[in-house]
């Protein structure tokens, strides 16, 4: 079943948390929809700052890794598996587990996560400060936050 899963590409959504694997189904149209939208107003800024703007790659190692929906990386980041990310960006899904991946976040020295969550539409922008991730207005990386995001989204 898991090389069918692979070769169909349905894997592509799947996370293993330390040897587990958690098989996620594929996203909505509206999750997918709100993750370009998120992209194309975050690309610029990640240009601005130098950072490099990633769709979902592997934050971790082999046996215990996420896969963020959007990541921001410094130049020379690894190739696979991606030991940390300057950002990372999750949107909810019903019954997903967002909120459980922030100690893993946190354990791998990511330093702001932005989570979208579509019900009700809110931006949450955590900064990374004495291990763990507290609410902030402005990003430290890129000139915007949650309450810019916000309402660049409601517009579109």
């Amino acid at each position: 079943m898991l090389d069918q899963r692979s070769r169909w590409g349905a894997d592509r959504r799947d996370e293993v948390w330390n040897r587990v694997l958690h098989m996620n189904p594929p996203a909505s149209h509206e999750h997918e929809r709100l993750v370009m939208l998120l992209a194309r107003l975050l690309g610029p800024y990640a240009d601005a700052a130098g950072l490099e703007l990633t769709g979902a790659v592997a934050i971790g190692d082999p046996d215990d890794y996420r896969a963020p929906d959007l990541a921001l990386h410094r130049p020379g980041a690894a190739e696979q598996w991606h030991p940390t990310a300057a950002l990372v960006v999750e949107v909810v899904s019903p019954n997903d587990e967002t909120w459980a991946k922030l100690p893993f976040y946190g354990a791998h020295r990511v330093d702001e996560l932005v989570i979208l969550d579509p019900q009700p539409r809110r931006v949450h922008w955590r900064a990374l400060v004495g291990g763990e991730y507290r609410s902030v207005e402005q990003s430290q990386l890129i000139d915007v936050g949650p309450t810019g995001v916000a309402k660049r989204i409601d517009r579109l």
